[in-house]
C-alpha cells in the first residue's frame, strides 16, 4: 500500500509540474508536449554532423542494415502466421503469457519484466540505440536533424529526434530505407553483443558448493517443520557447514527415526529447525542413511548449461528466459539470476564487486534491443519495417507508372499485419470462451 500511496502522490505531482509548464510555457526551447507527455528537448544536434565523415562506411552499414531487416522481417511475419496456425488447429490452454497485462512490456506491470533499475536502464538505452541511429544516418543522407530529446512520464520512457520532414521527403529510395532501418540495425546488433559479452562474462563465474536449499519435497521432514527453498544450512547438529559435502557428511551417520538440528537463515533471519529423518523414497536410489527432503542449487550445473549462450539456439533460450523463469522455474528458475537479484548470487565466486548487476544490465540491455529491433522489422506502418516496404513498393511500382496503387498495396499488407498481431493475441482468449 505505500508503494501505491508513493506512486500516485509522484504521478499527481509530475502532473501538475507538467501542467504548470505547460500552460505557463516556460522553457519553450527546452520543454514541449506531446499530448499528456512532457519532453525534454534540445536544437544542439551537432553531434550527428560529427559521424558524416564516415558516410562510406555507414552508407554500407545501413545497405546492410536494410538487408537485415528484410530478413528479420520475413522471418517474424512466417513466425506469426505459424503461431496463429498452431492456436487455431491447437487450442492452446492459456497461461500467464495471455493475460492482457503482459502484452505490453511495462516494467512492474508485465508479469515478466520487473521494475528494477536493470530493466530501465536497458529499455531506455535501446530507445536511445534507435534513435540514434535514425539520427546518424539522416546526416549521412543530407537530412538535417531539428531537435533530440527524451520523453517523461514521471520517468524517462523513450527518446526521439526530429528530421526535417521537407528534406525526408525529399529523400528516395534506398538512402530512405538505410535511414528507416538503421534504428532496427543498430537494435539487432547491440542486442547480439550484449547477450555475446554476458555470455563470456559469465565463464569468470566461479560456482561454490554453499549448502542453499533449491527446493523440498512435499511431505518430507524438511517440508514438516516449514523449511522452504532459499533457505541456507549455517549449521546442522551444532556444527558449522559450508559445503553441500560438509552437510552429506554428517546425514551419512544418520539413520532413519534419528533427529537432527538445523540452523537456517533466509531472507536474513536465523533460525534452529529439528528435523526427524525417514527413509529414502523409491526412485531415489536405497540408501541407509537419514533422509531430509531437500535439494540443493547445483551451481555446477548451472555453469555447464551457460555454455548454451554460445550456440545459435542461445539467443531464443535467452528472449525466453523472462518468461519461461517465471512460468516454469523447476526448469528455468536457476536462470533467473540474469535477470533479477537472487539468492542464487552467494553460490557463485565472482570476478568484481557488482558481477551479478552488469550481467543483468546487459541482459536486460540485450533483451530489450532484440525485442524492439525485431518487432520494428515488421511489415506494419507506421513500424520501421512498415516504412522500409513502403518505400520498396513505391519505387518498384514507380518506375511502371503504377504509383499511385502503392498505398493502397502497403495500406493492405499493414492490416493483414494489424491482424494477424492481433489474432496471436485475442484468439487464444476467444478460443477458451468458447469452450
Amino acid at each position: 500500500m505505500n508503494w501505491i500511496f508513493l506512486i500516485v502522490i509522484t504521478v499527481v505531482v509530475y502532473t501538475l509540474i507538467a501542467f504548470y509548464i505547460h500552460n505557463k510555457k516556460i522553457w519553450p526551447e527546452y520543454i514541449t508536449f506531446y499530448g499528456p507527455l512532457m519532453a525534454v528537448k534540445t536544437e544542439n544536434v551537432s553531434i550527428f554532423d560529427k559521424f558524416t565523415p564516415f558516410s562510406k562506411f555507414l552508407r554500407l552499414y545501413g545497405t546492410l542494415g536494410v538487408v537485415m531487416v528484410v530478413i528479420v522481417s520475413v522471418a517474424m511475419t512466417y513466425m506469426l502466421f505459424f503461431a496463429m496456425q498452431f492456436i487455431i488447429v491447437q487450442h492452446p490452454p492459456l497461461t500467464m503469457a495471455n493475460d492482457p497485462k503482459n502484452v505490453l512490456a511495462i516494467p512492474g506491470v508485465n508479469d515478466f519484466i520487473p521494475f528494477t533499475f536493470a530493466v530501465w536502464f536497458g529499455l531506455l538505452m535501446t530507445m536511445i540505440i534507435h534513435e540514434f541511429g535514425h539520427a546518424v544516418l539522416c546526416r549521412v543522407e543530407g537530412i538535417r536533424v531539428k531537435a533530440m530529446g527524451v520523453l517523461l512520464a514521471v520517468i524517462p520512457i523513450g527518446a526521439f529526434v526530429e528530421p526535417d520532414e521537407e528534406d525526408q521527403e525529399k529523400t528516395k529510395g534506398l538512402p530512405k530505407m538505410r535511414m528507416f532501418g538503421a534504428g532496427i540495425t543498430n537494435n539487432i546488433l547491440i542486442g547480439l553483443a550484449c547477450f555475446l559479452l554476458m555470455a563470456i562474462l559469465l565463464t569468470f563465474a566461479i560456482p561454490i558448493s554453499t549448502p542453499l536449499i533449491h527446493g523440498v519435497y512435499l511431505n518430507s521432514p524438511a517440508d514438516a517443520v516449514g523449511i522452504t527453498p532459499n533457505t541456507l544450512i549455517k549449521e546442522v547438529n551444532g556444527i558449522s557447514v559450508g559445503s553441500r559435502e560438509d552437510v552429506a557428511r554428517i546425514l551419512n551417520t544418520t539413520k532413519p527415526g534419528d533427529s537432527i538440528t538445523l540452523l537456517t537463515e533466509n531472507k536474513g533471519s536465523s533460525s534452529l529447525k529439528t528435523l526427524v529423518l525417514t527413509y529414502w523414497p523409491e526412485g531415489l536410489g536405497a540408501r541407509s542413511s537419514g533422509f531430509m527432503g531437500v535439494t540443493y542449487y547445483d551451481a555446477p550445473s548451472v555453469k555447464e548449461q551457460f555454455s548454451i549462450f554460445f550456440q545459435p539456439i542461445g539467443i531464443l533460450i535467452l528472449l525466453g528466459i523472462p518468461i519461461y523463469s517465471i512460468m516454469e522455474p523447476a526448469l528455468w528458475g536457476h536462470f533467473s539470476i540474469l535477470t533479477i537479484d537472487t539468492v542464487d548470487t552467494m553460490m557463485w565466486q565472482v570476478p568484481f564487486p557488482q558481477f551479478w548487476l552488469v550481467i543483468q544490465l546487459l541482459f536486460w540491455c540485450g533483451w530489450f534491443n532484440l525485442v524492439v529491433g525485431t518487432f520494428n522489422a515488421l511489415p506494419l506502418v507506421p513500424l520501421d519495417g512498415g516504412y522500409i516496404l513502403k518505400e520498396g513498393v513505391d519505387r518498384l511500382l514507380d518506375r511502371r507508372g503504377l504509383i499511385r496503387y502503392s498505398g493502397y498495396i502497403v495500406s493492405a499488407i499493414s492490416y493483414v499485419m494489424l491482424g494477424v498481431l492481433l489474432a496471436v493475441t485475442l484468439l487464444p482468449l476467444i478460443l477458451n470462451q468458447l469452450k
